[in-house]
């Protein structure tokens, strides 16, 4: 899947829901009756705005340059009992996996994650009730209606976090984007240098028996990036979404059993239940290794979770690995 510049995964709006239309204050009238009972009729509602998961959106590039969403007032009410007209509310179509939080508070109200489900981000206000509400037996003639409720101004976040059955996990230059492009047909960007992986690359990978399975190559992290150092927390997010974290480390790594500490601190600083999903470690670049080197490796290994040796490059392991994935992801 493609990314780039396309790729958005964090918006801030502004959003100003539609106010309530006033109730009417109106007394019936016709040939035979000058002086009948009220029949004003309520307002109509203020325009909502809505959220609404599109499973063929990946991206927020469409809200990028949507500062102001502006939704209508709803109609007045009129005699004869007629409301007034709804305000037309606005669907802003998102991509699942989308997070919508409050900007000022960082609460978060939600996240959509089926297609088609829609959920209210700023709610209109209602509409005020006519006068046909407020009479009784001592007071048959009520000249006053409510006015409608104004919409509410509020400053919303949407994030996004990749939906994915597998989330990559290593450092910069781990070789996470060389696997999602020799097993998938994603074609990430591929250097020797620290952070070529800017945005998440989505890519499918073919199974067994026409079966498949999303692979995402999340940027490398680096120490303290639940800080917000290097890229941060801007996508480590992303990984809260996955089913299975592969963690990613270089055979050529000056000490394996301290950088997987790093990359596992860095997920538990993040958040904890991050670390409930099941874990598997792939041990890249092994077709630099001759069988020497691989089981003293081996020996001094101090990770206790499933292992093995892959090689991109060579294939190497890479159909080990993938029934290895399949089996978390249906456990």
């Amino acid at each position: 899947m493609a990314a780039g510049k396309n790729f958005v995964d964090y918006v801030k709006i502004c959003c100003r829901s539609g106010a309530g239309g006033a109730g009417s204050v109106h007394f019936f009238r016709d040939n035979l009756n000058a002086w009948g009972g009220p029949d004003g009729g309520d307002g109509g509602r203020g325009g909502h705005i809505i959220l609404k998961g599109n499973a063929q959106l990946w991206t927020l590039l469409p809200l990028k340059y949507r500062k102001h969403v502006i939704a209508e007032a709803g109609g007045p009410g009129r005699g004869a009992m007629k409301s007034g007209a709804f305000g037309k509310d606005i669907i802003l179509e998102v991509p699942l996996g989308t997070v919508a939080k409050d900007a000022e508070t960082g609460e978060i109200h939600y996240e959509i994650t089926e297609d088609g489900e829609t959920q209210i981000l700023v709610a209109g206000g209602k509409g005020g009730l006519g006068n046909n509400h407020f009479k009784s037996s001592t007071r048959q003639t009520p000249r006053y209606a409510q006015p409608g409720q104004p919409g509410k101004e509020e400053w919303k976040i949407l994030e996004l976090k990749v939906l994915a059955d597998v989330g990559l996990v290593g450092l910069p230059n781990a070789g996470k984007s060389t696997l999602l492009s020799s097993i998938t047909a994603a074609k990430p960007k591929i250097a020797d240098y620290a952070f070529t992986t800017l945005t998440p690359n989505l890519g499918i990978v073919a199974y067994r028996d026409s079966k498949s399975f999303i692979m995402a190559d999340i940027p490398g992290i680096i120490e303290k990036a639940h800080e917000g150092k290097g890229l941060g927390i801007r996508f480590l997010r992303h990984i809260e979404r996955n089913s299975v974290l592969l963690f990613m480390i270089a055979s050529d790594d000056e000490n394996i059993n301290d950088t997987f500490k790093i990359l596992y601190n860095e997920l538990q600083m993040f958040n904890p239940e991050l670390l409930d999903k099941p874990r598997i470690l792939a041990i890249t670049k092994s077709d630099l290794l001759d069988d020497e080197l691989k089981e003293m490796i081996q020996s001094e290994l101090e990770i206790d979770i499933p292992h093995l040796f892959i090689s991109s490059i060579t294939q190497k392991g890479l159909t080990e690995l993938k029934d290895l994935i399949w089996k978390h992801i249906n456990q």
